[in-house]
């Protein structure tokens, strides 16, 4: 017996089609939102730093990936207000991969407030293989403080919420524990 299956043309047209639905209820919601700025934003760029071009394994160094991270959070798009710091942590050699660790801090000076309590930190860790040619990419992922989920870097649209959350949340917690 032979099973209905649809052919790949209509499912192919069919991905297109929610692609489509999609993209237009995401410009509905932009729009409602007050954020037509944006939508063409949205729709040039869909992952910021997607095409951020990685050092080789051969090539890496720990200064050039700290300087590549620099480059990749430029890309984010955050406001200026954020002040960063970027600090090599260690390299962690296991018997595969090699793994490069940084911690990138962010806070927000005021006037009234120009050494900032409150921080959020983002860690990356880069990983060049032993198994794979010298020649391809190192891999880079992210993770924010507190948060276990692992970010490939340029295959996640980074939020600058996600710090702004952090923050807050630092900023609460300090105030309802009295030193």
């Amino acid at each position: 017996m032979e099973e209905d299956r649809p052919s790949s043309n209509t499912s192919l047209r069919a991905e297109e089609l929610v692609t489509v639905v999609l993209e237009r209820a995401n410009r509905a919601v932009m729009k409602d939102l007050g954020h037509d700025d944006q939508m063409k934003t949205t729709q040039k760029v869909d992952h910021p730093g997607q095409n951020m071009d990685w050092v080789s394994c051969r090539d890496f160094s720990v200064e050039l990936g700290r300087r590549q991270i620099m480059e990749y959070i430029s890309t984010w798009g955050l406001s200026p207000r954020w002040v960063l710091n970027l600090a090599f942590l260690e390299t962690i050699e296991e018997e595969y991969h090699s793994l490069h660790r940084y911690r990138a801090r962010l806070s927000i000076p005021t006037r009234q407030s120009p050494v900032p309590r409150d921080t959020a930190s983002v860690c990356f860790s880069v990983r060049l293989s032993r198994l794979r040619p010298q020649t391809e990419r190192v891999e880079v992922c992210y993770t924010l403080e507190s948060n276990q989920l692992v970010h490939l870097a340029g295959k996640t649209a980074f939020r600058e919420k996600w710090l702004e959350d952090l923050v807050h949340s630092k900023e609460l917690l300090r105030r309802a524990v009295d030193f």
